[in-house]
């Protein structure tokens, strides 16, 4: 559709405002008057997430507004005395979880904390779950990434495009419009369509965003402290774990634990821990790490397993060719007198499932590491 907007404002004849007119020479007229015309795709066409990007006063806003109205999202305080997922209103703990994960806040510590006491790229990602389940389609979130480091801009914005087109369930929005000044994060949410107010030019067909390249090496236990508090269950590591750490552009992403397992007929070994840091988690890197790590060891001649609790962890070794399922998922008591979340024993009953890694092994990469 077509839109033509013309928007004004009075301008009040002050002594300051007489005097600027005349020191820069400029006419002070009774009301100022813009005019803003684009292109933009109407709803009855076939997309999923549409982008408008330009500088600031390039009228981004007032278009979204003129095109999809009430779907503008407007963000609502979050309780102080509440924890996040006490902010989603009656909607099932199942399915916010599902948002907050997909949207890239794994972090089940960072689940139960208040809001004002998380970084500024977790509330990002709880403004973005919030909206993904406000009701509207499209979803037009204004300010995008505005007040996030970009590596988080980029990450999450891959996240929520993955989260739009891929997460079934009713409740969580299939369109998307994010309304942002910053152009780095457009091929990062793969668009259908991007709107730039600096030409006023609409391009159409979805971007594919860049290819991401993982460094993995072997490190020592003394890595771990940046990544212990993120653990879902336990900042504990055993003294004789192996370690590994993935890297994006020399930063420190992910990072994975292995122990010998040992079994009267099945000796082996087992994951211990694999913990994604805030910044780069919803695009599968915790995965990557874990899957690569395991294809080490495989290679070896002996099977490789992992028990996990987390949800997003349960639900992608469910899918994958990767993985076999031999415990299915139920409720486990594990013994130990670990730290778990937020301080609160390790000891309590949780569903847990267990996996066993059937992927390809990597025979000439696991000798590289000393395998």
């Amino acid at each position: 559709m077509q839109l033509e907007i013309s928007v004004d404002c009075p301008i009040h004849h002050s002594e300051r405002v007489r005097k600027l007119s005349n020191l820069f020479d400029v006419l002070a007229q009774d009301r100022a008057r813009e005019e803003f015309a684009a292109e933009i795709p109407g709803l009855d066409e076939p997309w999923h997430i549409g982008v408008i990007v330009g500088p600031s006063g390039s009228g981004k806003t007032t278009i979204a507004r003129a095109a999809f109205g009430s779907n503008l999202y407007q963000s609502t305080p979050w309780r102080e005395e509440c924890a996040v997922v006490d902010c989603f209103g009656d909607r099932p703990i199942a399915l916010i979880t599902r948002v907050l994960t997909a949207v890239g806040l794994s972090s089940v510590p960072s689940w139960m904390k208040p809001h004002a006491v998380l970084s500024n790229g977790e509330k990002f990602r709880c403004e973005l779950a919030r909206a993904l389940l406000s009701g509207s389609s499209p979803v037009v979130f204004d300010e995008y990434s505005s007040v996030v480091d970009r590596t988080m801009a980029k990450i999450a914005s891959a996240a929520t495009s993955k989260a739009i087109r891929t997460q079934p369930g009713v409740g969580i929005a299939k369109r998307f419009v994010a309304v942002t000044c910053h152009h780095d994060v457009v091929e990062w949410l793969e668009p259908d369509w991007v709107l730039d107010m600096g030409s006023q030019m609409l391009a159409r067909g979805r971007l594919r965003r860049p290819h991401i390249t993982l460094q993995c090496r072997r490190v020592e236990r003394a890595i771990w402290p940046l990544f212990k508090r993120h653990h879902y269950l336990s900042s504990h590591l055993h003294p004789s774990a192996s370690c590994y750490l993935a890297e994006i552009d020399g930063r420190p992403a992910a990072f994975t634990a292995v122990l010998c397992h040992p079994h009267p007929t099945k000796p082996g070994w087992r994951e211990h821990r694999t913990v994604c840091l805030p910044e780069f988690q919803g695009i599968g890197i915790g995965s990557a790490i874990s899957e690569f790590v395991a294809s080490l060891y495989v290679a070896r001649g002996r099977p490789y397993y992992s028990a996990t609790a987390h949800p997003a962890m349960i639900a992608h070794r469910m899918r994958s060719p990767l993985w076999r399922l031999y415990r299915r998922p139920g409720i486990s008591r594990p013994a130990g007198r670990t730290s778990g979340v937020l301080g609160r024993p390790a000891g309590i009953a949780r569903i847990t499932a267990g996996f066993e890694y059937v992927g390809p092994a990597r025979p000439l990469e696991a000798e590289r590491f000393g395998l």
